[in-house]
């Protein structure tokens, strides 16, 4: 089963190593990834090559993962802010987008799991 919209158009990501799809509608975009089936470090580095596309705009993000990214959560500031939601088929959904008022901005090039 798949999470991400049939209507959303397959993108290319710098960076990426797994398929990046966008759908935008009333003049903002979602971009959509699934790193699901894929172990470290590719939830992570995914994650930072798509939160640069939504960094200083009124986009989203959407990750689908085989659980909650913790790794990445402990490297976002506030300029991120996420949304988790439990999936019926076990899987994780988690939806970002950006913070304008933030007072610290995410290093977006830390894609390393550890520490």
């Amino acid at each position: 089963m798949s999470h991400i919209p049939n209507e959303a158009e397959k993108i290319v990501v710098d960076g990426a190593t797994v398929d990046f799809y966008k759908l935008q509608k009333d003049g903002e975009s979602t971009y959509y990834f699934d790193t699901s089936k894929e172990g470290p470090p590719h939830p992570m580095v995914n994650a930072m090559a798509g939160l640069a596309l939504i960094k200083g705009t009124n986009d989203t993000l959407v990750m689908i993962n085989h659980k909650a990214p913790g790794g990445l959560f402990a490297k976002l500031e506030d300029d991120v802010k996420y949304d988790i939601q439990e999936l019926d088929d076990g899987l994780v959904k988690v939806v970002f987008s950006y913070n304008k008022d933030a007072a610290s901005e995410s290093d977006l090039t830390q894609t390393s799991c550890g520490g």
